[in-house]
Order: C-alpha cells, then structure tokens, then sequence
C-alpha cells in the first residue's frame, strides 16, 4: 500500500521508516527540505517540498494512488485541513491528522477525520488508524490472564448488534467509542463503520477474537 505522510519530524519521519519496513511505499511531505534528513540514508521513499493541502504537492507524492494518508504536522490548522482534502477530494480510506487541541480534535471526529492527541505512543495510534489490522492490547491484568484490546472489526458486522459480535468471538465488549466518544453498548446498539470495538478476553481468547471480528461474518 502507497501511504503518505505530511510533516517530518520526529513523528512523521518515525512513521515513514516504520512503514517502509513493513513493505510499504512511502511518500513524506514536508515544508522545509532539511527536515528529510530525519529520515537517514537507507529511506527510499518519495520526498516532496511543500504543503500537505497543495493539490500539485499530494499529487507528486502520489495520493492518487494512496491507501493511507496522516497528517503530523506541528500545526492544526494544516493538518486538519490536509485531512479533508485528501478524504474529500481525492476519497483516501484511510486518513488520520494529529490534532494538539482537545477541543478541536472531538469536533473533526464527528465529521469523520479520525485524530491522535500528542502524547508518547502517538506514533502507534497513526499506525492503528493507517493500517487497521490485528488488535491492540490496552490493558493486561497483573497476573497476565486476561486482556482488555482495541479490535479491528471487519465491515461485514456494520449493522449487527455489538452483543453478537461478542457471542461469535466468545468475549465481552464492554465499550466502544463512536465520534469520538466512549459508550457502552445494550443488547440493541449496532456496529457501525468507523466505530472503535474493545474486547475484554482472556489471553488464549486473543487469537479467535482478532480472527472472528477481523473477518466478515459466516453467511455474509
């Protein structure tokens, strides 16, 4: 998959040698040309000068072709709006923008740009939200029994109810968060595209549940 990356520091670039290991092609964006040197000599990736809302400047490193597009400028404003360029316009999938102001982030959640506060792990959030695949452990008892774990949730379940999800992966779904914020889900809530699904399970449980929930439903 082509993913590209506006912004350059140390978060951007993290993500862009992250990414190219895994096998991805990769496109950095960025402002200021001695910002690509964060990058180290044995990146092969595409290096464009410019903004990440620029058309020209998304067209050169290719998000015509792009399966994933994160924002991690130092600026909002920029990110938010290279965000929607890219979701609006050019109808990229997968689309992520770090966001410093609280606020602010919740509102573009509900107007469907996903968003990562500025914190130490934020380089794993944009990977979760890039490459949605797998589960993420969030929580782990201190005996190491059981697992609480951010599942990604095949979109064959859009439209069951989350207790069916949780009967076909044999765990709990104790909460989810949907817009931007958390709820706990009735026997009536239904899952919807882009909601967040949190599974509680214990550890042998982990592989079924990234299998049931990451694969659409039998009969679908």
């Amino acid at each position: 998959m082509h993913i590209v990356i506006m912004g350059c520091g140390r978060v951007g670039a993290m993500l862009a040698v992250g990414l190219e290991k895994r096998g991805h092609s990769v496109a950095v964006i960025d402002m200021h040309t001695e910002a690509f040197g964060r990058l180290g000599p044995q990146f092969k990736g595409l290096t464009v000068k410019g903004v990440g809302f620029d058309r020209e400047v998304l067209e050169a490193a290719g998000i015509r072709n792009a399966g994933g597009f994160a924002a991690v400028s130092s600026g909002d404003n920029s990110n938010i709006l290279a965000a929607r360029v890219v979701k609006e316009i050019y109808k990229v999938e997968n689309v992520v923008a770090r966001i410093y102001d609280q606020g602010r982030a919740q509102v573009y959640e509900r107007l469907g740009i996903p968003t990562v506060a500025p914190v130490k792990w934020t380089t794993g959030q944009v990977l979760r939200r890039l490459l949605p695949e797998g589960s993420e452990p969030v929580w782990r008892d201190p005996s190491g029994q059981a697992r609480l774990l951010q599942v990604a949730v095949h979109r064959g379940w859009v439209n069951r109810r989350i207790i069916d999800l949780a009967h076909a992966a044999g765990c709990v779904i104790p909460f989810l968060s949907r817009l931007g914020s958390g709820m706990v889900p009735t026997d009536q809530t239904v899952f919807q595209d882009g909601d967040l699904v949190f599974a509680a399970c214990e550890v042998e449980q982990t592989s079924n549940v990234e299998i049931i929930l990451g694969n659409p439903p039998k009969g679908h």
